[in-house]
């Protein structure tokens, strides 16, 4: 059965966008012209052509980046429904392989920017209280809003969702008010539309390369924005796209109006707190914060979002994942959730402000948009699209963001090397886990299952003289092909002890590049004795094996295909006479290989992370007490006589010498 999770257009679907999707690039305003400012020659903070200049920036890198890349483009290349970089990828895997390390570049620069989001956000909006009261203690407020959303996110924040988008919709209201209510005083600001400003003010200025850095964060929730595609749908994303544009646009003029008419501005100062009413800088604090706490929930659901579909693309290790409601998509990763706490909270106590956040900000995120251009060129060739469009349009956006990572760099001697070593890391782990995946396959043998291996299993099932394993033991392979096994399922069976059972299950799990899609196959290698199951599920459904096989073998019960009842004399006037099921997994260690130098690496790499981050009952999500790990070498050797005459030939040859 496949499903296709494609969200119909709807006024409730805009509103439900308009929570979730913009919250990073809506909270943007809060410090995109102050960081401006700051790299804005001293003396020229209220130059007209300059503050337009930046604006009209500003209004294109919205226009070209975010809408036409992002909306009108990006948004197209849906894996039935779904976006984001991963699912982008699972779109082409299957012909470009290799491009698991772009991919995987871009996840992890995405999740490394995910991090430092979360505390720019809410500190730039705590900040805004020093201009009601002096002396609030920013950087223990902003601890204690980050504490309380990490805290909060094991308990689920599905009910907490629905009013989301009614919250952002008073934010993106509030910020065209207050920005109307200055532009009114200086129409003169709309002259920031013209690209020609843009064009000057990259020419003139001295430090156009550094306010560049500055400029790129206005678009930095486009990435989270294609990942959201699945939760809220193509139209209702670009219709409140129009909205959401709008609004900030008119803020950014706004702030352009103040900036202007303000012969006392000064670098430190924030213009979008400066420019409203006394009377109303409470409220807009207040306001501010709870869409920086919006903002934030939605960047660490999307990189619980991002992690999932990682593991399904066996990118990441099969860390244990919660659903938190029965709603698609809420979900809770407790591994993911304490390491963003704990980075996030040691990222605000080493910058104190988050004007040093600005530095360390944006600089990671350019890798993934380079990272997402790159791979919607191949997703273009995949889908046979014209050259003489695929080729410019890559190459235009390339070059954009090119640029924009050029000025970025000029952050990393400032703490843009932060998230850039966390980008790093992920990445690496990503590396050693996908290639040493590869390295254990490279290594598997396969038994062909014929009369001979069938005959086997059934004599050993008859063998009252070997213990009883269970009524039902379930085998996890890896096998594609029905007619095979590995060699290490026959070694478990009949070489390390013998394991009797009634009934013998070979179950193999393999997750398709369709997200939600789920359906088996049964082959019957003996009637009522032995089957084996293939089920396909959607990298998004996760795998839950002892959950599958429950469900499956009902249903071939049912279609009296096998028996499940329990073979134990003592059971049979049992209330529940379900037989016993035990899972075996078998796993493969390093041991009598000789492998290059670069394998072992990765390999030991590999093995580190799996002993630190999961084990194969988790990776398999089976029940603990119903699950037993094996081990067996990696390739299994054969020690023969002449062996044992070359040791005997050594040692003689030593004691002469």
């Amino acid at each position: 059965m496949e499903t296709k999770n494609r969200v119909p257009f709807s006024a409730l679907g805009v509103v439900l966008a308009i929570g979730i999707v913009f919250g990073d690039i809506g909270t943007s305003p809060l410090y995109v012209m102050r960081a401006i400012l700051n790299g804005l020659p001293v003396g020229q903070l209220n130059n007209p052509d300059y503050i337009l200049g930046a604006v009209s920036c500003v209004i294109w890198t919205l226009t070209i980046q975010t809408t036409l890349k992002y909306v009108i483009i990006t948004l197209r290349a849906d894996n039935k429904g779904e976006g984001g970089i991963l699912s982008l990828y699972a779109l082409i895997r299957q012909k470009y392989r290799w491009a698991y390390i772009l991919a995987g570049i871009g996840a992890a620069t995405l999740l490394a920017d995910g991090i430092i989001t979360p505390a720019m956000t809410v500190m730039s909006a705590v900040e805004g209280l020093n201009t009601i009261a002096p002396n609030i203690p920013v950087v223990p407020v902003t601890i204690i809003i980050i504490l309380f959303l990490f805290l909060v996110q094991p308990f689920g924040t599905s009910s907490l969702g629905k009013y989301f988008g009614p919250l952002m919709i008073i934010w993106f209201s509030m910020m065209a008010t207050v920005g109307i209510s200055q532009i009114i005083t200086d129409y003169s600001v709309f002259r920031a539309f013209s690209p020609v400003y843009a064009i000057q003010f990259l020419k003139e200025v001295p430090q156009a390369m550094i306010i560049l850095g500055a400029i790129f964060l206005c678009t930095t929730g486009a990435e989270a924005l294609y990942s959201d595609l699945g939760h809220c749908g193509l139209k209702n994303i670009r219709v409140s796209w129009i909205f959401v544009k709008t609004t900030l646009i008119i803020n950014y003029l706004g702030q352009s109006a103040w900036v202007i008419n303000s012969p006392n501005v000064t670098p430190d100062v924030n213009p979008f707190f400066a420019m409203m009413p006394e009377w109303f800088s409470l409220a807009g604090v207040l306001m501010a914060t709870t869409a920086a706490i919006i903002a934030s929930q939605a960047l660490i659901s999307g990189s619980y979002t991002v992690i999932s579909e990682a593991i399904s693309l066996n990118l990441w290790p099969n860390v244990k994942i919660r659903y938190t409601s029965n709603i698609k998509g809420q979900i809770f990763i407790p591994s993911i959730n304490f390491l963003m706490m704990i980075l996030c909270i040691v990222i605000i106590l080493t910058m104190q402000s988050s004007m040093k956040l600005e530095a360390a900000y944006g600089l990671a995120i350019t890798l993934s948009m380079l990272m997402t251009s790159v791979l919607l060129f191949l997703y273009f060739m995949k889908n046979n699209k014209p050259l003489w469009y695929s080729i410019p349009l890559t190459l235009f956006f390339i070059t954009i963001e090119f640029s924009f990572f050029l000025a970025n760099m000029e952050k990393f001697a400032h703490g843009g090397f932060v998230p850039i070593i966390i980008a790093g890391i992920l990445v690496l782990l990503m590396y050693s886990w996908y290639n040493g995946r590869r390295i254990k396959r490279h290594y598997t043998v396969y038994d062909q299952v014929d009369e001979h291996y069938i005959n086997q299993i059934l004599k050993i099932s008859e063998d009252t003289t070997v213990p009883k394993a269970a009524t039902h033991l379930v085998y996890i392979v890896k096998a594609n092909n029905k007619n095979f096994l590995e060699s290490k399922i026959a070694y478990s069976l009949f070489k390390r002890t013998p394991k009797r059972a009634d009934t013998y299950w070979f179950v193999r799990i393999k997750r398709t590049d369709e997200p939600y899609e789920f359906r088996y196959e049964t082959t019957e290698y003996a009637p009522q004795k032995i089957f084996r199951i293939n089920i396909y599920a959607g990298f998004k459904l996760g795998i839950h094996t002892d959950k599958y096989v429950n469900l499956i073998t009902n249903e071939l019960e049912r279609q009296g295909l096998v028996d499940l009842s329990s073979r134990y004399p003592s059971m049979q006037s049992a209330a529940d006479k379900r037989g016993d099921f035990k899972f075996i997994v078998v796993d493969r260690i390093f041991r009598n290989v000789h492998m290059n130098p670069s394998r072992q690496i990765i390999f030991g790499c590999y093995n580190v992370i799996k002993k630190l981050t999961t084990s194969d009952t988790q990776m398999y999500d089976i029940d603990p007490s119903l699950a037993v790990v094996e081990t067996v070498p990696l390739k299994q050797i054969d020690h023969t006589e002449e062996q044992l005459k070359e040791l005997l030939l050594q040692s003689e040859e030593a004691s002469n010498t």
